[in-house]
């Protein structure tokens, strides 16, 4: 689903004001990456102090893509501004009742990327600033491997799927231009690459009850699979099978298995205005002191 909007008229998305955002964020609510020709070359990149300023001049130089998330504690008129456009979206869907709403924003250089990967909430893609492609693949197998899938339900694993060029072929490929947003099916595989312009955009994502169906169906198979050594099928949301699932889920999280799961970011590279890139590598002394600090 492509709509348009009016959200690049605000000053909420000025040079300054999002220079404030990338310095009064929360470290944890802040992932800088950049970005080689190959998955490979993917790294995690610590802001290293640098003022917000001087992070966005090596957005516009470099190569690199910042993902702020939860904006909306950041300000409250990021809050008012999430509450405004689900307000109109469920005012115009009847049926379309939503929670746990986010807002990110994505800050990101002419030519960076994002990797084949895709969301576990539903969501959309708001364009500001710059332009977007993005490539949007069938959410099934074999684009879509229901093991991938449960190892990033449970934090085994960040979003990234495996990839293969021959899935192009299947892919629904658009261009966002500002104040266009873009929606896609739930768990719909997807890449991204810049086509021109120092870019922003924002990401809303949202659960209703059928999305937290699936992820209790997705976490239950995946403790089968993983704990039980069994081969879960069903991905059905609703009989007994589900609901055993739903049953084993909360369980399982209640015992508190899960927290003994997860997967960290590993801090390789720091912010360099005056680098080709935007980024030099951190050596290992610093990347143990960005690890101790939180990035």
């Amino acid at each position: 689903m492509k709509l348009q909007h009016n959200l690049g008229e605000s000053e909420l998305f000025s040079d300054e004001s999002l220079a404030n955002i990338v310095e009064s964020i929360d470290p944890k609510h802040i992932d800088i990456t950049t970005m080689g020709e190959d998955v490979s070359t993917w790294g995690h990149v610590d802001r290293a102090g640098q003022p917000g300023a001087s992070v966005l001049e090596a957005v516009r130089g470099g190569r690199v893509w910042i993902n702020l998330q939860a904006i909306e504690q950041v300000d409250p008129r990021f809050k008012d501004l999430l509450d405004q456009m689900y307000g109109e979206l469920e005012g115009t869907l009847p049926d379309f009742k939503t929670f746990k709403r986010k807002l990110g924003m994505l800050i990101s250089s002419p030519t960076a990327r994002v990797f084949y990967h895709f969301d576990v909430p539903g969501q959309a893609l708001w364009q500001i600033r710059g332009r977007k492609r993005i490539w949007i693949y069938p959410p099934t197998e074999p684009f879509l491997p229901s093991t991938e899938v449960e190892n990033v339900v449970r934090s085994l694993a960040m979003e990234d799927l495996s990839y293969e060029p021959w899935y192009d072929d299947y892919a629904e490929v658009y261009d966002l231009e500002p104040g266009q947003m873009l929606h896609w099916a739930l768990n719909g595989p997807h890449r991204v690459s810049n086509l021109d312009g120092f870019s922003v955009s924002l990401t809303t994502e949202h659960w209703t009850s059928e999305i937290r169906r699936s992820y209790a169906m997705h976490y239950g198979n995946g403790i089968l699979r993983n704990a039980a050594h069994l081969n879960p099928k069903s991905r059905s949301l609703d009989g007994p099978m589900f609901w055993a699932k739903v049953g084993l889920t909360a369980a399982w999280r209640k015992s508190g298995m899960d927290a003994k799961q997860g997967y960290q970011r590993k801090l390789t590279y720091k912010i360099d205005p005056s680098a080709p890139l935007g980024v030099v590598p951190l050596d290992e002394s610093e990347q143990k002191q960005a690890a101790r600090l939180g990035g």
